[in-house]
């Protein structure tokens, strides 16, 4: 069989001038051969296609069937169709079969199947638009300080110049998004006409019949800066697409910064925080140029930023607690029946009672949890003890492992009391040093010498030892008096 490399060389032959029969010679074919290609005709030009099947069609009898159902059901799979049929009593399919329905079903859909969807390349205008949205990290199993650190980004992305920054959040709630927004326009220094985002509970609420509305406070938070919202239609994140895409690409260059890293382990935080904030920087510096345009047409910011917190009047319970964004915090038991004002940041919570600061703690993730402090309790708790063995959020009143594994050996040495020695320990870790009483703990665990109460607090606060007596001699006043007595003659 001639081949068509075979044809192009006898071609190149001929036109050097070559006799048929050396340029034939010369092409690896015979002379009558080559007469029949002279023309210039490839031998894969002259192969008219296949209109003839080489096997029966084995869907044949059942293809109406599943013409009929792609008709009413568009979406459904050739695997779910060909389990379908293999269901059947009379259906006797074999599974390498599957793959030529695949072929069959794609087939038709391209050629007498619904119309697709057509994507429309966008145009980007420098300096009109930017969006946001979050991404988890927790894939990139990053630790800090040993424990695995769950994380989301807060992304922010300019459409135009690609230009990105971000910063560290633990959930989607209003307050992440405003503090990162706000982050973001500042670290910039200028703000575009548009925010757009996609359908966050955070920035819009249900409509019914999956339509969405901004929310009020997000509008008004957007006003301040002059921004306009935006927001893709709900199911089509694909319209939010430059962000979407920078987050895939921020990704995988943060995971390849990783490998070469070494380590996923950071000490603090702050170290972490450092690392893919210089992986940013490095990805902005070719869109230096771009951002520059972007920023001559950009509007300016306000004198002052938004408070990045939100504001709320709650009552503390008899509980010792306050229930915020759908969880409860303990506070200090005098505020019990007072009504104190909360501040709830992205991260964190502030308590002020007339005016002043009275607690801050760690805002908890998600709802129905708890954040306790048990040296908010402990005073009403050592008096009554009993109230430890049910209460509602025990496992916050062990500080530490330590605290716990003393609790568990109090329960086998003395079960009956077990829950009294471990309330009057902790009560002692409030009044004195929770870290020099966990030292005690951990070495009378250590000697498996842990028994009661009295044995720490001893420990603790050791007997005073015995001062040594002091003897003073009587003062004499004779030469004070003779003194008096000179002073007065003269």
């Amino acid at each position: 069989m001639v081949t068509d490399r075979q044809a192009r060389r006898l071609m190149q032959e001929l036109g050097k001038g070559m006799p048929l029969g050396t340029a034939a010679l010369r092409s690896g074919m015979s002379e009558s051969t080559a007469r029949e290609y002279r023309s210039g005709v490839l031998p894969s030009q002259r192969k008219k296609p296949r209109t003839y099947r080489t096997r029966r069609d084995p869907f044949a009898a059942v293809w109406p069937s599943i013409e009929r159902l792609l008709e009413e059901a568009p979406g459904l799979e050739a695997a779910t169709i060909f389990a379908t049929l293999s269901a059947r009593p009379e259906g006797s399919f074999p599974e390498g079969q599957l793959r030529t329905l695949q072929r069959k079903i794609r087939r038709w859909r391209a050629t007498v199947g619904p119309e697709r969807e057509v994507m429309f390349a966008q145009e980007h205008r420098p300096g009109e638009a930017c969006q946001s949205d979050f991404t988890s990290l927790d894939d990139l199993e990053v630790t800090i300080g040993g424990e695995p650190f769950k994380h989301l980004l807060y992304h922010f992305v300019l459409p135009y110049s690609n230009w990105e920054t971000g910063g560290i959040c633990f959930s989607e709630t209003f307050e992440a998004l405003i503090a990162g927004l706000q982050a973001s326009l500042w670290e910039l220094g200028r703000a575009p006409r548009y925010h757009r985002t996609d359908n966050l509970s955070a920035a819009t609420h249900d409509l019914g019949e999956g339509g969405r509305a901004f929310n009020e406070r997000y509008v008004g938070a957007l006003g301040h800066y002059g921004l306009l919202p935006d927001k893709n239609t709900p199911g089509r994140g694909h319209e939010n697409g430059d962000v979407e895409q920078a987050h895939h690409r921020f990704k995988r260059a943060l995971e390849q910064a990783l490998l070469l890293r070494g380590s996923r382990a950071f000490a603090v935080r702050a170290d972490y925080e450092r690392f893919w904030r210089g992986l940013i920087a490095g990805r902005n510096r070719p869109r230096a140029g771009k951002l520059q345009e972007e920023l001559c047409r950009m509007q300016e910011l306000p004198l002052t930023r938004l408070e990045d917190f939100r504001r709320e009047r709650v009552l503390v319970t008899r509980f010792s607690t306050i229930r915020v964004a759908g969880n409860a915090y303990s506070v200090a038991s005098r505020l019990i029946g007072e009504r104190v004002e909360v501040r709830l940041y992205s991260e964190r919570l502030e308590v002020y009672y007339a005016g002043g600061r009275v607690a801050e703690m760690e805002r908890r993730r998600g709802k129905g949890g708890a954040v306790i402090d048990y040296r908010h309790l402990i005073w009403s708790l050592v008096r009554k003890p009993g109230a430890f063995a049910r209460y509602r959020w025990r496992e916050a009143l062990f500080p530490t492992l330590v605290f716990r594994r003393a609790f568990d050996a109090l329960e086998q040495r003395r079960p009956g009391r077990a829950d009294v020695e471990y309330v009057r320990i902790l009560h002692l870790a409030a009044s004195t040093c929770e870290a020099e009483v966990e030292a005690v703990l951990a070495r009378l665990l250590a000697a498996d010498e842990l028994r009661d109460y009295a044995q720490v607090r001893d420990a603790v606060r050791p007997e005073p030892i015995a001062s040594p007596t002091v003897e003073i001699a009587p003062v004499c006043l004779e030469a004070y008096d003779a003194c008096l007595a000179v002073g007065g003659a003269a």
